[in-house]
């Protein structure tokens, strides 16, 4: 038997991959143990990039093709 958040007692657990790595900062099941904050890593991804392309730093001559 296959369950998601079953416990021990089921032969295999179905986990979504993008609860796994964090993807949801908001849900938060009790069979849910995340092991990576993706969330927060790419906002910051995100945040950066639009920064750097509104100050024109990006893209630069080495990330162009001329």
């Amino acid at each position: 038997m296959i369950g998601i958040g079953a416990g021990p007692d089921v032969d295999g657990q179905v986990l979504v991959l993008q609860d796994l790595l964090g993807f949801n900062d908001g849900f938060k099941p009790k069979f849910l143990k995340k092991y990576f904050n993706a969330n927060q890593v790419f906002k910051n991804v995100f945040n950066d990039y639009h920064k750097e392309v509104v100050t024109q730093a990006f893209p630069t001559p080495k990330e162009s093709y001329e």
